[in-house]
């Protein structure tokens, strides 16, 4: 073993490296029983060896979700993580330490379902609705107001309340929408998410409210942070019923269980039925019900010491991998997916799953034929977590990516710079496939009646090698194709020359320039009023733009520089594509290049409006203030932003005075 110093030191700096994934990123790369394993080796070494001390301790804090572009506001109560456990043994233990804080008493507890999801605290003031944020460090949390003012069922007002209130809850997905989602991903050839929590996390702090309003995220109430006055409530079973009466969304399985046992009976009982739930559940939580009892036994630096967190066990089985077989993209990237033999886990039938790359591949050591132990820890997505040795066959042989894409005909290289390899020839009918279904799809040009079954068509029969191509399609040519009549005909030619005129960004995106996704094309249109602009643009003046980094701007700057794609643009011109940004176009000249920053509520305007307002008189907004800042729009609750605005002599405008500004 490393000497303990070093030990301590290197397990803290990889669980904050888990941490910033699972938290800021939403894309953690372990589950949660690894991670929990890791947390409890360290908090061992730091109980046996206490002397060393090298700052605040990841197992003493609560992770941190605040991200960049955010306002910050500060919890009036701390919103606290919880202890958690795997074992009977450690929930009953738990029950005992209490047992014998509070001898004289007769203990009941709340059991309730741990909806794996986002950690989020409402503000009401008076009845009305303030602003939602989300847990942050515990301390204080980022602002995620605008998009959850979206979600359903969530009231505005309630009646009869305190005159502050805090309603704590989880946002979450439903398995139906994560799969429409990731259905619609697959069909566009793009990644797969690989669960609802992680897609939640990552909606719910998407700077583009329209983009998190088309994914459709749900919210469960459960508990309160203040609460002014105080003499609402007195048990934590209280909440429910009070919550419910305001028309909250709340949970449809609690128990209250008389002692530590029954608690755990109770759990039993979720674990059963938690299969058939439409919601990701992964555990329970067990929480004293008595307030007074709660407030008696306090809290340690990051969790309360009257609940703790029971979590199921992964899901996991073992199963024949049967091949492994390879998925062509839009920029003819090769994605491994293995082919299982089916196998029932977390209720479903599980027969592929993602190997991600070459090197995955490679250091886990994954063989067609091999018997696999598969994973689906609140995973939609099943993960191939490795091989059973034992029964390995004697002929076994190591899987060669390289050979294997020779075998099968297809000519690939290995992204130098990457574990991605890519078809490297542009007539590959696949390529061309993927690359027409995206450029039609919702998320680039929108090009109704131009789906899989009619791209196939168009590829297989040499009439559309590339986007170019589909406007020089001719009716004649369209009613030779499978199930095309004169009207299916006409309407897929009049759709096409409607999506002459989409938005710049919308173009960008279609391109299927490697790494541009719909964000990054929305941030390129915002620095360029053309993609004449665009295709001229140093590497240097790519990487200065907010959201483009250093790899992003080397394959923009690649791409325009291809001679092949170069012709696909002049192509494009002559169709009659419009390669302008039509925020441009509206500018009366006094606010082109204006950067606006909105922070609180407006009186009567949503930041949806006001983006519209601005961006239509040819200024932009911006998540954050800088120096580069040339107005502040102010509403009620304005936080970090006003105060920065104000540091840095920036205008600040209220919303009076920005429509006032407008007019004139």
């Amino acid at each position: 073993m490393a000497a303990p110093d070093k030990a301590i030191a290197k397990l803290r700096a990889e669980i904050e490296t888990h941490d910033r994934l699972y938290y800021k990123d939403a894309r953690p790369t372990i589950d949660d029983q690894a991670y929990d394993r890791l947390k409890k080796e360290l908090e061992a070494l730091e109980a046996a060896y206490p002397s060393f001390d090298f700052g605040t301790s990841p197992t003493k804090s609560v992770g941190d979700d605040r991200l960049e572009g955010f306002e910050s506001y500060r919890h009036r109560v701390p919103m606290l993580s919880l202890d958690n456990t795997y074992s009977r043994e450690e929930l009953i233990e738990f029950g005992k330490r209490l047992e014998k804080r509070f001898p004289e008493q007769s203990l009941k507890y709340l059991v309730e379902p741990k909806i794996d999801g986002v950690a989020v605290s409402l503000t009401y003031e008076k009845g009305r609705f303030i602003r939602a944020v989300s847990r942050g460090n515990g301390t204080e949390g980022d602002d995620i107001s605008q998009n959850v003012r979206h979600i359903a069922g969530l009231p505005e007002q309630i009646e009869n309340a305190p005159d502050i209130l805090e309603v704590r809850g989880e946002i979450y997905m439903l398995h139906e929408e994560f799969e429409r989602i990731n259905s619609v991903r697959e069909a566009e050839d793009q990644a797969l998410y690989a669960n609802p929590r992680n897609l939640a996390a990552g909606t719910i702090k998407l700077l583009d409210p329209t983009e998190a309003r088309s994914r459709k995220l749900d919210i469960v109430l459960y508990g309160v942070g203040a609460c002014e006055p105080t003499r609402f409530f007195s048990h934590q079973a209280e909440i429910q019923e009070r919550l419910k009466g305001w028309g909250f969304p709340v949970l449809e399985n609690i128990w209250l269980t008389d002692g530590i046992e029954s608690a755990w009976s109770s759990i039993e009982e979720l674990d059963t039925l938690r299969q058939q739930f439409t919601y990701p559940t992964d555990g329970a939580v067990v929480k004293l019900d008595d307030f007074r009892l709660q407030e008696e036994a306090g809290f340690t630096s990051k969790a309360p010491r009257w609940a703790i967190s029971f979590k199921f066990e992964a899901e996991r089985a073992e199963t024949l991998l049967k091949e492994i077989s390879l998925q062509i993209g839009r920029t003819g990237a090769v994605t491994p997916v293995a082919i299982l033999e089916p196998v029932q886990l977390a209720g479903t039938t599980v027969s592929r799953a993602t190997l991600h790359n070459e090197d995955e591949i490679r250091r886990k050591d994954i063989r067609p034929g091999d018997t696999v132990l598969v994973q689906k820890a609140g995973e939609i997505i099943p993960q191939v977590l490795g091989i059973v040795e034992s029964k390995r066959p004697a002929d076994s042989q190591a899987f060669d990516f390289g050979q294997h894409l020779k075998d099968l005909g297809i000519e690939a290289e290995r992204d130098p710079d990457g574990a991605v390899w890519r078809i490297a020839s542009k007539d590959n009918p696949i390529r061309q496939q993927r690359a027409l279904q995206h450029f039609a799809s919702r998320a680039c040009m929108d090009v109704e009646n131009l789906g899989t079954a009619v791209v196939e068509q168009l590829v297989s029969r040499e009439l559309a090698k590339n986007i170019a191509d589909l406007y020089e399609l001719t009716k004649e040519q369209l009613l030779k194709l499978d199930k095309f009549a004169e009207k299916s005909a006409q309407n897929l030619i009049d759709a096409l020359e409607a999506s002459k005129q989409r938005d710049l960004w919308q173009l960008i995106h279609g391109l299927g320039i490697p790494h541009v996704g719909k964000q990054s094309a929305k941030d390129l249109e915002a620095s360029f009023d053309s993609l004449d602009s665009l295709s001229t643009a140093t590497e240097e003046q790519l990487e200065a733009i907010d959201g483009i980094g250093s790899i992003m701007a080397q394959s923009i700057h690649a791409w325009f520089a291809d001679s092949d794609n170069r012709e696909l643009i002049d192509r494009l011109r002559k169709h009659g594509l419009d390669f302008t940004s039509k925020r441009q176009q509206n500018t009366d000249g006094a606010f082109a290049d204006k950067i606006f920053v909105l922070t609180g509520s407006l009186p009567t305007l949503t930041r949806t409006e006001a983006t519209d307002l601005i961006e239509r008189v040819g200024g932009r907004t911006s998540s954050s203030v800088s120096k580069k800042t040339d107005f502040v729009i102010s509403g009620e609750s304005s936080g970090s932003k006003y105060d920065k605005a104000v540091k840095l002599g920036i205008t600040i405008l209220d919303e009076g005075a920005f429509l006032e500004l407008l007019e004139k």
